[in-house]
C-alpha cells in the first residue's frame, strides 16, 4: 500500500502520475473516485486517509504479518523509543540488541531493556514500545520475564491509549500454545488501549528470517528520523564479549571423558561429559549454559531415506550450498520430531485427508497430542508417498536446532574445561527403540578425542552472588549441574557465605550424582547443609508419601525461613512441569507457616524474592 508522507505535498502526488499505481481488480469507477479524491486532498488528509483504510484492512484481518496498521501518522521524531525483550535461552536477546542496532543506524536511541530489569512503573510514560519475547513451554512466559508478565496481565496495569508497539513472539510450533506469550503481551496491549506500529510475526525455532523480516519492517517506520529520542541512550543491557565461536560457528571440542554417573541396576542413565575447550577462547561463569550442536542417528538417516526410495548421495542445495542428502538429513535437518509443517506438507504430497484434518485450527490440542506419538519416520510409513522428491522433502523440514545444557563446572577449577551433566533419553515407540538427537549422540557417538561442536549460552539470572551471600539450592536429577559448577566456584574462590543443597533423585545407591565430591564439600565447609530426597527408596515423608526436595522443604522450614530473612538467595534447576511448581508450592507453605502469614501474602513474599533477583530458576 503507497502510504502518503508530511514531505509529500498534493502537487506532487499530481506530478507522480496516480494512474501508475492503479490498484488490483479496481473498476474504472472505483479507480475514478480514488483519483479525483487523490489530488483534492492536501498532504495531512491524505495521510489520514492511507491510515483510515488500512484501519479497515486490519480489523478484517486481511492485514498480512509484518504490515504497518497505523490510523495515524507513523511520525517517528522526538517520541520516546524502548525495546523490551523476554528471554529464557538468550535468543530474544540477540535479536533484541540487533533490532537496536538497527534502530540507531535510523538515527535513533532507543532504551533497551531486559523485562526482568525494566521498573514497570515506567509503562505509562511509553510511546513507542517494541517487544520481542520468547515463549517458555505450554505458553508461558520466559521465567526472567514472569514478574512482568504479572503486572501488565493484572489490575495495576495503566492505559495506555497513547502508545504504539509491535511484538515480535518466538517459539516452538510442536507445543500446543505455539508463541502464546507473544501473543498475551499482543492482546493485553491493545485492551490497555495500545495501537500497533506493525502486525506481530510469530516465529518458530528456525526464527532467522522472518525475525530479520520484522525488524526490517519496524526499522522502516523509522527511517530517515535522524532527531535524538528523548530517552537516554545509554542501554542498561550490558553486551557480551565478543567471541570466535557463537552458534553460528560453535567449537569443535574434543571429548575427554564420557562416563556414566549412574550405577548398575538404575531405572535411569545419566553421564557426566568433559570436553575440551582449549585454544578457543570460550569463557562461561557458573550458571550458564552450554549449547550442544547435535547431529542425527545415522541409522536413522538411513531408514528415512530407504523409506522415501532417495539415495544417500542425492545432491540437495541447502542454503546455497550443494550437499548430498545423508549429510542434510544427518546434519542440517530436524528429522525426528513432527511439526505442523511437515504434517501439512506431508499430508498434501500424500493426499491424506486425516493428515489434513490435524491441521484446522480447531485441532491445535489433538495435533500435538498426535506429534507426541510419532516421528517423522512414522508418517513417512503410515503415509508413503511413491515418488517423492529430495527437494519437497527437505522443504518440510525445519532446521536441526542445539541443545542447551546447564554447565557443571567452573573455569576456576577446570580450566580449558566444560563439563555436562546429561540424562540420557531413551524410550519406545512403535515397537523401536528411539533415543534422544543431542543425549542420544552424546551417549552413543561421544567417545573420547570425538568432536562436539559447542557455544556458550550466557545465563543473565542464575549467577551467584557475592562470596559472602549464603544460597540455598534446589536441583532434582541433572538439576544439580549448575551447583556441582557453584560449589567449584566459591572453593577456588575462598567464599564465606553459606550454602545448602537439597538433592533429589530415584534411589540413593545408583542416583546419587557427584555423592563422593558433595560429601568432600561439606567435610571441608564449602558446602554447609545437604539434605537429600530418593523417591523410590523405603523412605517415606510425615504423611505417609513418597520423599521429594519439597518434602525436606517443609521439613527444614524453620531453618530455611531463617536463611531467607537472612538474606539467602534461592536457586532452582530441574523439572518444569512438576518439580518447579512443586517446589514453588512448598517454598509458600514455609513462608505461610514460618512468617504467620496468609497464602497471599506468602506469595508476595516469593515475588519480591523474585523481583530483588534472590529467587532464581532454571527449569526445563
Amino acid at each position: 500500500m503507497l502510504r502518503a508522507s508530511h514531505d509529500v505535498p498534493r502537487k506532487a502526488v499530481e506530478v507522480m502520475g496516480i494512474s501508475e499505481f492503479r490498484g488490483p481488480g479496481l473498476s474504472d469507477k472505483q479507480w475514478e473516485q480514488i483519483e479525483s479524491l487523490a489530488v483534492s486532498l492536501d498532504a495531512k488528509q491524505l495521510l489520514w486517509v492511507s491510515g483510515f483504510f488500512a484501519g479497515i484492512e486490519h480489523r478484517a484481518g486481511g492485514a498480512p504479518a509484518g504490515t504497518t496498521v497505523l490510523p495515524q501518522p507513523a511520525q517517528t521524531q522526538g517520541r520516546k523509543l524502548t525495546i523490551l525483550y523476554g528471554s529464557e535461552t538468550g535468543n530474544s536477546m540477540a535479536l533484541a540488541r540487533v533490532l537496536c542496532e538497527r534502530l540507531e543506524k535510523e538515527g535513533r536511541q532507543p532504551r533497551l531493556f531486559d523485562m526482568a530489569a525494566y521498573k514497570t512503573r515506567e509503562l505509562k510514560d511509553e510511546e513507542d514500545l517494541l517487544i520481542v519475547t520468547s515463549t517458555y513451554g505450554e505458553g508461558d512466559p520466559p521465567q526472567p520475564a514472569v514478574g512482568f508478565f504479572e503486572f501488565i496481565e493484572g489490575r495495576k496495569a495503566p492505559k495506555l491509549p497513547g502508545l504504539r508497539f509491535a511484538v515480535l513472539s518466538l517459539g516452538d510450533s510442536t507445543y500446543e500454545h505455539y508463541c502464546e506469550a507473544g501473543k498475551r503481551l499482543d492482546r493485553r496491549f491493545e485492551e490497555l488501549g495500545g495501537t500497533r506500529l506493525a502486525e506481530r510475526v510469530d516465529c518458530d525455532v528456525d526464527y532467522d528470517e522472518p525475525a530479520a523480516a520484522w525488524t526490517q519492517t519496524v526499522a522502516k517506520l523509522f527511517a530517515g528520523d535522524q532527531a535524538a529520542s528523548a530517552a537516554p541512550s545509554a542501554s542498561p543491557v550490558a553486551a557480551p564479549a565478543a567471541s570466535a565461536f557463537d552458534k553460528r560457528n560453535p567449537f569443535p571440542a574434543p571429548v575427554i571423558d564420557n562416563i556414566v554417573l549412574t550405577g548398575r541396576g538404575s531405572s535411569k542413565e545419566t553421564r557426566h561429559l568433559e570436553l575440551s575447550l582449549e585454544g578457543s577462547g570460550l569463557a562461561f561463569e557458573p550458571g550458564d549454559a552450554l549449547g550442544i550442536v547435535p547431529e542425527n542417528d545415522p541409522a536413522l538417516v538411513e531408514t528415512v531415506l530407504a523409506t522415501l526410495g532417495i539415495s544417500d548421495a542425492a545432491p540437495i542445495e541447502v542454503k546455497g550450498e550443494t550437499v548430498t542428502m545423508g549429510e542434510a538429513l544427518q546434519k542440517r535437518f530436524e528429522i525426528t520430531a513432527l511439526t505442523p509443517r511437515f504434517i501439512e506438507q506431508w499430508g498434501t504430497l500424500a493426499d491424506a485427508e486425516a493428515l489434513r484434518r490435524l491441521t484446522g485450527t480447531d485441532a491445535v490440542a489433538e495435533r500435538t497430542e498426535f506429534m507426541g506419538r510419532h516421528h517423522v519416520v512414522d508418517l513417512l510409513r503410515q503415509y508413503p508417498v511413491k515418488g517423492v522428491t529430495a527437494e519437497q522433502f527437505i522443504q518440510a523440514l525445519r532446521p536441526l536446532q542445539p541443545r542447551l545444557y546447564s554447565i557443571a563446572s567452573s573455569l576456576a577449577a577446570a580450566p580449558d574445561e566444560v563439563h555436562l551433566t546429561v540424562s540420557t533419553v531413551r524410550y519406545e515407540l512403535f515397537g523401536e527403540a528411539r533415543s534422544g538427537v543431542a543425549s542420544g549422540h552424546i551417549a552413543e557417538r561421544g567417545a573420547v578425542d570425538s568432536l562436539i561442536p559447542v557455544y556458550v549460552q550466557a545465563s543473565q539470572h542464575f549467577h551467584l552472588p557475592g562470596d559472602d551471600v549464603p544460597i540455598i539450592m534446589v536441583g532434582a536429577g541433572t538439576g544439580v549441574a549448575p551447583y556441582r559448577a557453584f560449589m567449584q566456584e566459591r572453593e577456588a574462590r575462598g567464599a564465606s557465605g553459606r550454602s545448602w543443597l537439597f538433592f533429589g533423585e530415584r534411589n540413593f545407591r545408583t542416583d546419587f550424582l557427584y555423592q563422593i565430591e558433595w560429601q568432600e564439600w561439606l567435610k571441608e565447609g564449602v558446602l554447609s547443609r545437604m539434605d537429600v530426597a530418593f523417591s523410590r527408596d523405603r523412605a517415606v515423608s510425615a504423611s505417609g508419601g513418597k520423599v521429594y526436595v519439597q518434602t525436606r522443604l517443609k521439613e527444614q522450614a524453620k531453618d530455611v525461613y531463617a536463611w531467607l530473612e537472612e538474606g539467602a538467595h534461592l536457586y532452582v534447576c530441574g523439572d518444569a512441569t512438576y518439580m518447579a511448581p512443586d517446589v514453588h508450592a512448598a517454598l509458600k507453605t514455609v513462608i505461610a507457616d514460618e512468617g504467620g502469614m496468609s497464602a497471599e501474602a506468602a506469595e508476595d513474599y516469593l515475588t519480591r524474592l523474585r523481583d530483588d533477583h534472590r529467587y532464581k530458576l532454571d527449569v526445563y
